[in-house]
């Protein structure tokens, strides 16, 4: 018996950790299990050839909200091709109206929640050594009619099989590690909360799976635990262990960082630069709409500690919020965009809320006159405190903080900016309300595109003039991208003259097959440093490294 375990993740570089959990957890059995990857930007004919060349009895299907519509095309699509291969859904998106969903698609098994033991019980069924009716956790189709053997009790951490296998390619692949299960925190739109309790793994055995990813020199870990600094012990030791690593290895972490203890945040100072990414759900920062979804902590608290990691300057924060919250209106979202950014942590997601099947805040949707999609990823249309016309434009909003703020590539662009708008929201807000009118929300645009939308948005909305701005883009541009592609626009306005003297003098010095020569109309680290502006000629040389050396001269 052949079982294809099928994922379509979000992204080429992501990795599927289920179906990696399944195929280790049933190993030592004697059944065929094997692993297919794909992404939803795959077409749906080159998936289904795959799959249908594997010659399986039994597609078993990784389902998600990005994913469920993709997957129910594709089952319909496998079954028509041959009817004799079964179909088996796993994963969050068919775990809380299971037997709805298997009465209304094509395919034959769901695994309701957790799902390793399920698997195992499942493949003894096909090879004739169970009987259907004593799986807990399966759905299944009997005689037409839908049955479900109810629901599995919650399984040790201890008896997980480590999920990757030792010759196992992972190059160029976001990979993904659990070292607990469960969250201490009952948010009303996370799944999580669904589920009472945390379970850990023992530390000794994540220190030796962790050695595993560092061994094979992996480049970013991204833990899936909800609350990863929830167990202060085991998240201390986990630290500590990453810390004194000789590694390359990234490695990232949902934290709640008002929980953060004295002692945690001392380890983390010793962090090598780049070693950890965290991520902290604000969400937001109004402490009434906190109270609404059940998260009983106030920002105050979270901003002193990202505020005191920020101050460390080795660690990347992102910071989340969601739009739509209950008892959260469009005024109280810009506070709270406000608020964060006031932090300046390296990347703040806009995010927008998603009621989940199984999640409370569904359940609880009629009391704040919630719209939402029907349709994944069951997004928030409108409540009874925002239009969905407000949503729309924070969404525009969010475009343009990802692009402009997110990517550390616009940064003294955006300072300068900053001190001719009351608000860092208002001047992300009138960015994104010039950028629609600019019809680039309707196109793709290149890189040099985003560059010279500042200077259109400076000179047509704000009735500025350009010179200080273009030196300051110019500045920037250099940074990050490569020299022979700057536009017209920018361009110094260096003479062969002036470039030949300044290259003759320092001939000896420096190999102008590594640099160039930049010419800045203005004192362009005095402004980058304090905003002063003095206008005079500045030399620099530029290497190949991005890094610049300005001149006496």
């Amino acid at each position: 018996m052949k079982i294809l375990l099928t994922a379509i993740n979000s992204k080429f570089i992501h990795s599927n950790l289920a179906v990696r959990y399944l195929k280790a957890f049933t190993k030592d059995m004697p059944c065929e299990c094997k692993i297919r990857e794909f992404s939803i930007n795959d077409r749906e004919e080159r998936i289904l050839e795959e799959i249908i060349k594997e010659e399986p009895d039994v597609v078993a299907l990784s389902t998600y909200i990005w994913n469920v519509e993709m997957i129910q095309r594709l089952s319909e699509l496998i079954k028509r091709v041959d009817k004799n291969i079964e179909i088996l859904y796993g994963g969050p998106e068919v775990s809380y109206d299971s037997m709805v969903f298997l009465r209304e698609s094509v395919g034959d098994y769901i695994i309701e929640g957790e799902g390793e033991k399920t698997f195992r019980e499942f493949i003894e069924y096909k090879l004739g050594k169970r009987e259907i009716n004593t799986i807990r956790g399966l759905v299944y189709k009997e005689s037409g009619e839908v049955k479900f053997n109810g629901s599995r009790p919650l399984m040790s951490m201890d008896e997980l099989v480590f999920p990757y296998e030792e010759d196992e390619d992972l190059d160029n692949k976001i990979v993904y590690y659990e070292a607990s299960r469960g969250c201490p925190f009952n948010c009303k739109y996370c799944l999580s909360s669904t589920v009472h309790g945390v379970r850990f793994h023992k530390t000794e055995r994540v220190l030796k799976e962790l050695k595993y990813f560092i061994d094979k020199k992996v480049k970013l870990v991204k833990f899936v635990d909800r609350t990863f600094n929830c167990n202060h012990k085991f998240s201390m030791e986990i630290w500590k262990f990453l810390i004194e690593s000789d590694t390359e290895t990234q490695f990232h972490f949902e934290i709640s960082a008002d929980i953060l203890k004295k002692e945690e945040i001392e380890l983390l100072r010793n962090t090598p630069e780049g070693r950890f990414q965290f991520e902290v759900g604000v969400q937001t920062t109004n402490d009434e709409v906190l109270s609404n979804i059940n998260r009983f902590v106030n920002f105050s608290d979270i901003k002193e500690k990202v505020v005191e990691l920020l101050s460390i300057r080795n660690i990347k924060q992102h910071l989340d919020l969601i739009a739509g919250l209950p008892g959260e209106d469009y005024d109280s979202f810009k506070k709270s965009f406000n608020d964060v950014h006031s932090i300046k942590p390296e990347e703040i997601q806009l995010g927008f809320l998603k009621l989940l099947k199984g999640s409370s805040m569904r359940e609880e949707s009629k009391n704040y006159d919630m719209k939402y999609s029907p349709y994944p990823p069951y997004e928030i249309l409108s409540t009874d405190k925002i239009s969905y016309f407000e949503l729309i434009d924070l969404k525009k909003v969010e475009h343009m903080v990802d692009k402009y703020y997110n990517s550390q590539k616009f940064n003294n662009i955006l300072n300068y900016f900053y001190p001719k708008f009351t608000e860092p929201f208002k001047f992300f807000h009138e960015l994104a309300v010039f950028y629609d009118k600019k019809g680039y929300f309707d196109r793709s645009i290149g890189n040099n595109e985003y560059y010279k939308l500042f200077l259109d948005f400076n000179e047509e909305i704000l009735k500025e003039d350009n010179g200080l701005l273009k030196e300051v883009i110019r500045y920037e541009y250099l940074l990050h991208n490569k020299r022979r592609g700057i536009p017209d626009y920018i361009k110094a306005d260096l003479s062969k003259e002036e470039e030949k003297e300044i290259k003759d003098s320092l001939r000896d010095e420096y190999s102008f097959r590594e640099y160039s020569v930049e010419k800045f109309s203005v004192d362009i680290l005095k402004f980058i440093e304090s905003g002063g502006v003095v206008y005079e000629n500045k030399y620099a040389l530029l290497n190949n490294s991005k890094n610049f050396i300005f001149l006496d001269k």
